[in-house]
């Protein structure tokens, strides 16, 4: 099962199709820099695309709306 749940990431974001978009650049970018949110121990998924997921539903990552 996926950590976090979809229903919880929707809460964060307004759409699936922006999710996505927001999880694969965040994914991209720890995956480029290794700048984390969190402490590394806290993660629960070792990944970047499931560290980026954490990072939404723990309401690090800010969405600017233009």
């Amino acid at each position: 099962m996926l950590y976090p749940s979809i229903d919880k990431l929707l809460n964060h974001v307004g759409s699936k199709y922006l999710l996505v978009n927001v999880i694969a650049k965040r994914a991209k970018e720890i995956q480029e820099t290794e700048h984390y949110q969190l402490k590394e121990e806290e993660y629960k998924s070792r990944k970047p695309i499931g560290r980026a997921l954490e990072e939404v539903a723990k309401d690090l990552i800010h969405l600017k709306e233009d």
